[in-house]
C-alpha cells in the first residue's frame, strides 16, 4: 500500500510543494474532547522557502465524523491548492451496489466507473463534494465554497482498485478574517453513510446514499423504518410495522383483485365452452370473452395488479436493507442477529454445503407461498397450473442469500395475503 494513503496536500505549481515532505509544528501536544468542550482546533505551521508561512488548521468535533480543514498561505499570492485522496476498496463489492468514486456538481450525483488501470475521469466547474464510497461508508472532501471553480481528476491506479482523486482549487479565496491571506477551506467527512448525519452536514452530501431507480420509494421506506425504530428499538419490528402499513395501503386493490380471481375461477366453464365453440375463430372468441368479462364486471388482469405494484416496493426495501447502515448488524430476535445478512440458524455439527446453517425464515417463506398459491383461485389451464406449483421452490432458492429482513417482509406479506384470501373465500360469493 503506497505511503500516500489517505490524504495528500500540495500548493503552488511548477513544481507544486508536496506538503507530506514538509515538517510541521503543532500548536499543542494533544486535544481533549472528554470534558465540556464540544470541539477543538489543532494548528500545524511550517516555514517554506521565500518567506512563505503555511498553516493547516483542523477543527475536530466530539461525536462527529466531520473535520473542518483550512490551508492558509502567508507571504504569497494566488497559490493553487490541491488535495489528493487515495482509496482502496473498503470491502468486497456488493452485487448491484455501486462502490467507487463519485461527486455532486450542479445538484447532480455522478458515479464514476473506472475500467482498466490508468483510466481517468475529469471534470471542471463548481463542486459540492467528491469522495469514495461503498454501500456503508464514504471518505469525502467538501469544499466550503462550492462555486469554485475546481479541477477534478479521478484515476484508477492498479488492478487492486487503488483510486486517486485529485482536486485542485482554481481560484484562491481570501481569508474571511485576515486581509492579505489566501486560504482554502474544506470539510472532510470520513464516516458512515447514515442519512441523518449526511443531511446535517449539508452540501448535498445526503446524495451519497443513492438507491438508483428506486430512490423515490426507498428513501421514504428508510424514513418510515427509522420513525418506527424510535418506538420499537428493533428494526425487525420496524420492518413488520412497515409491512403492515404497506399491506393496509394496498388492501382495497388486493381485495378487489382477490374477488376478481375468484370470479374468474367461476367463469372457467363458460370460457371453456367459448373456446370449444369459437376455437377456430380467434377474433370472435376474443370478442365473446370480453363481453363475458363485461357482463360479470371482472378484469382478468386485476388479480395480478397488486403483485406488480408491490414489486417496486420489494426492490426498494431490498436496496435499503443492502445499503442502509442503520440496518447493518441490526438484530431482530432468536437466531436472526443481522437483518442485512442472509437468514441462517447455526446448529453445532450441522453444516449444509454452500450455505452453512439452516435458512429457517426462507423455508417458512417458501411454505407460506405454497399455501398462498393453494388458496388463491386460478384461471390457468392444467399445464400452466402444474408449472406454477414450482414457483414456491424457485422463490425459496432465490431468497436463500437475500437479507433476512427482506425475507421477513415477504413472509409477513404472504401471511397477510393468506388471511385475506381465506376471508374472501369464506365470505364472498
Amino acid at each position: 500500500m503506497p505511503p500516500d494513503l489517505p490524504l495528500v496536500m500540495r500548493i503552488g505549481s511548477n513544481p507544486p510543494v508536496d506538503l507530506k515532505k514538509v515538517v510541521f509544528a503543532a500548536d499543542q501536544d494533544k486535544i481533549d474532547l472528554s470534558g465540556p468542550s464540544l470541539e477543538a482546533r489543532l494548528v500545524f505551521a511550517a516555514r517554506l522557502s521565500g518567506g512563505v508561512t503555511l498553516k493547516k488548521v483542523f477543527t475536530i468535533r466530539r461525536d462527529s465524523y466531520l473535520l473542518d480543514m483550512e490551508i492558509v498561505v502567508e507571504g504569497s499570492q494566488a497559490l493553487a491548492t490541491s488535495i489528493s485522496l487515495f482509496n482502496m476498496p473498503f470491502s468486497e463489492a456488493t452485487r448491484y451496489i455501486f462502490s467507487g468514486p463519485s461527486y455532486v456538481a450542479n445538484d447532480k450525483l455522478e458515479e464514476l466507473k473506472l475500467g482498466d488501470p490508468g483510466e481517468i475521469k475529469a471534470y471542471t466547474g463548481p463542486l459540492d463534494w467528491v469522495g469514495y464510497g461503498d454501500n456503508y461508508f464514504t471518505t469525502t472532501i467538501i469544499p466550503a465554497i462550492a462555486s469554485g471553480p475546481y479541477d477534478l481528476q479521478v484515476r484508477k491506479l492498479n488492478e487492486a482498485g487503488l483510486t486517486h482523486i485529485l482536486l485542485t482549487s482554481l481560484q484562491p479565496h481570501p481569508h474571511p478574517a485576515e486581509a492579505g491571506l489566501e486560504i482554502f477551506r474544506a470539510g472532510l467527512y470520513f464516516g458512515p453513510k447514515e442519512i441523518d448525519r449526511l443531511k446535517a452536514v449539508g452540501h448535498n452530501l445526503a446524495k451519497a446514499i443513492n438507491f438508483g431507480w428506486f430512490d423515490i420509494i426507498a428513501k421514504p421506506v428508510l424514513t418510515l423504518l427509522k420513525i418506527f425504530y424510535k418506538y420499537t428499538h428493533n428494526y425487525g419490528w420496524s420492518i413488520i410495522l412497515v409491512t403492515i402499513l404497506i399491506k393496509v395501503a394496498f388492501f382495497p386493490l388486493a381485495q378487489k383483485g382477490a374477488r376478481s380471481m375468484k370470479t374468474m375461477q367461476k367463469l372457467q366453464p363458460k370460457l371453456k365452452k367459448l373456446k370449444e365453440k369459437y376455437g377456430d375463430d380467434k377474433a370472435k372468441m376474443q370478442q365473446e370473452m370480453m363481453q363475458l368479462y363485461r357482463t360479470y364486471k371482472v378484469n382478468p388482469m386485476s388479480g395480478c395488479l397488486p403483485m406488480f405494484l408491490q414489486i417496486p416496493v420489494f426492490f426498494a426495501l431490498y436496496k435499503v436493507l443492502l445499503q442502509a447502515i442503520e440496518l447493518r448488524h441490526a438484530p431482530f430476535m432468536l437466531w436472526i442477529n443481522d437483518l442485512s445478512a442472509p437468514d441462517r440458524l447455526m446448529i453445532p455439527g450441522v453444516d449444509i454445503p454452500y450455505i452453512g446453517g439452516i435458512p429457517v425464515l426462507t423455508l417458512l417463506m417458501g411454505v407460506s407461498m405454497y399455501f398462498q398459491q393453494k388458496l388463491s383461485p386460478s384461471s390457468l389451464d392444467p399445464t400452466q397450473a402444474k408449472m406454477m406449483q414450482f414457483l414456491p421452490v424457485i422463490f425459496t432458492f432465490m431468497f436463500i442469500n437475500f437479507p433476512s429482513g427482506l425475507v421477513l417482509y415477504w413472509l409477513l406479506n404472504n401471511l397477510f395475503s393468506i388471511a385475506q384470501q381465506v376471508y374472501v373465500n369464506k365470505f364472498t360469493d
